[in-house]
């Protein structure tokens, strides 16, 4: 019996295909190119304003590998024009292997470096996403897109884009803004006391995290992080910072931050990573982004995964990465991963936007936030 592949390919080369009404579309030119969506929740409807020139096909979330294997196997090649993203790795696992077969373009798709002022998980729409064709970006297993752009741009040639990397640090450190920007602004120096040690930040994550999953080669949880930072560093002021989902019970503590309370003082409120950051000499991460937030301070930073900032000189690396040869300064660290690499986008305009827009739009949204909440308060 001939495979399903076997059995499209001589489909598609018959004249029954041709003529056939879920063809006839395409070849007439009429309406919308489809763009098929895998894994993306119902909620994110937002990707419709991304790309309003498509006919926007959310796939179910859930289903049997069998109904994408004989219906929308089918329904994709039935127009040519057909794209396809996936959110993060929630579409069939064949999925990808199934667009390159047949030259249907395809992206992973993820939520950008500056995202929003509230959680994802809160359904908060972003105003960035990364899109790669060849992988998502905190798999430090596989080659992606913005590995080999990491790689292989030439940095020092592009004057142009290295005085906007360079601008778009100075702002962002300007405003204090971060990926989520949920947490408080508050006064570090009540929070953490006088200094008087080396002070280090253990980041926390959502241990079930992707970016966990993909980027380490061992299983690490929070309380492993803190437990190394105290070991190697036995008389640092060791502060522990939950994950913001974790603090506002969106997501479970896979490890209970009590049980390193006797060596790490934990942080119990939502304090904005910017605040957190201060007086900070050192950083603690598995995988998360606050690590790379923390370099464009000048902070040194501990990664115990490979997230995608690290291998390239700029990090403690505890899980090396032999495809990462190369050396970059942080401003081209900056400029690759969040100048060149992801979609910008303006909610209320519904127009694609430079990151220098975003982060102008977002300083502008979260002072006028602020302002409701101080009058409220008033």
């Amino acid at each position: 019996m001939p495979s399903i592949d076997r059995f499209i390919s001589l489909l598609r080369q018959s004249p029954l295909w041709a003529a056939s009404s879920l063809t006839s579309r395409n070849l007439s030119g009429e309406g919308k190119p489809p763009l098929f969506l895998f894994g993306f929740s119902r909620w994110k409807t937002f990707i419709q304003d991304w790309f309003p020139d498509r006919d926007i096909i959310f796939v179910p979330l859930k289903m049997q590998r069998i109904e994408f294997a004989l219906y929308w196997r089918w329904r994709i090649l039935s127009d040519r024009r057909s794209q396809v993203l996936a959110w993060q790795y929630k579409g069939p696992p064949e999925l990808k292997h199934f667009c390159d077969r047949y030259k249907i373009p395809f992206h992973y798709v993820e939520d950008g470096f500056i995202r929003s002022l509230k959680l994802g998980a809160l359904h908060a729409p972003p105003m960035s996403l990364a899109f790669d064709s060849r992988d998502m970006y905190f798999n430090a297993k596989v080659p992606t897109d913005l590995e080999n752009l990491l790689s292989n741009y030439d940095f020092e040639a592009d004057h142009i884009v290295m005085h906007r990397a360079q601008k778009a640090i100075e702002r962002l450190l300007e405003t204090g803004l971060s990926k989520y920007n949920s947490g408080v602004s508050l006064n570090v120096n009540e929070i953490y006391g006088p200094k008087k040690a080396k002070r280090i930040l253990v980041i926390g994550q959502v241990e079930r995290d992707a970016s966990i999953a993909y980027g380490c080669q061992e299983r690490y949880t929070n309380n492993d992080l803190v437990r190394l930072a105290r070991r190697e560093n036995p008389n640092a002021d060791i502060i522990y910072k939950p994950h913001p989902e974790v603090l506002n019970g969106i997501a479970p503590a896979t490890s209970n931050p009590n049980e390193v309370r006797d060596i790490a003082r934990i942080l119990e409120q939502d304090l904005s990573l910017a605040d957190s950051l201060q007086t900070i000499d050192h950083v603690y991460t598995i995988t998360s982004l606050a690590g790379f937030e923390a370099l464009l301070r000048g902070i040194k930073v501990t990664t115990l995964g490979c997230p995608f900032y690290s291998g390239w000189g700029l990090t403690d690396d505890r899980q090396p990465n032999p495809r990462r040869q190369r050396k970059l300064t942080i401003q081209q660290l900056f400029a690759g991963s969040y100048v060149l690499y992801p979609k910008y986008f303006d909610p209320e305009s519904k127009e694609y936007i430079q990151i220098e827009q975003a982060i102008a739009l977002l300083s502008g949204i979260r002072d006028r936030y602020q302002k409701i909440n101080m009058d409220s308060i008033s």
